[in-house]
């Protein structure tokens, strides 16, 4: 096999449009633009979002809603997936670092222990929030609940 002679398969390459090359060139004259309007003018370009002068869809919905600026948002995990973890690695003490460590939250993501599911031993749980039910079964079981103060609620 000769390098040389390689090329590429049937129909895989085209040949390149060349416009604006006379009229001999099947496109020259407008070169495929048509007759004047905006879009056959020299340095045509146009916003994201433009429709041609009519009132852009953006524009016309209604605003509505309401972003709270000081939301805080929990990651939560239940009761089930803690006692899970805490038989597989015989673990008394849960902590963000240790769920963090286990691939079951983000290295950011504020803790919230929610109730659903059952505890079977005395753990103690250090989180940044517990749902009633999730602190009254762990109470219930001997274990201990350890709230973390965040920087907002410090100040």
């Amino acid at each position: 096999m000769d390098l040389s002679k390689l090329k590429p398969a049937e129909g895989a390459t085209k040949k390149e449009k060349r416009i604006g090359r006379g009229q001999g060139s099947g496109r020259g004259g407008t070169s495929t633009k048509g007759h004047k309007g905006q879009k056959a003018q020299a340095g045509y370009n146009h916003k994201r979002g433009f429709e041609g002068g009519q009132t852009t869809l953006t524009r016309r919905l209604p605003k509505f809603g309401f972003t709270n600026p000081t939301r805080v948002e929990y990651k939560g995990i239940n009761l089930d997936a803690i006692q899970t973890l805490a038989e597989k690695r015989k673990l008394s003490e849960i902590t963000p670092e240790v769920l963090y460590s286990n691939g079951l939250i983000a290295k950011n993501d504020k803790l919230k222990v929610l109730g659903r599911g059952e505890i079977t031993s005395a753990l103690n749980i250090t989180a940044h929030a517990f749902s009633a039910t999730a602190k009254a079964a762990i109470e219930a079981k001997g274990g201990k609940t350890e709230t973390i103060q965040t920087v907002a609620e410090k100040a």
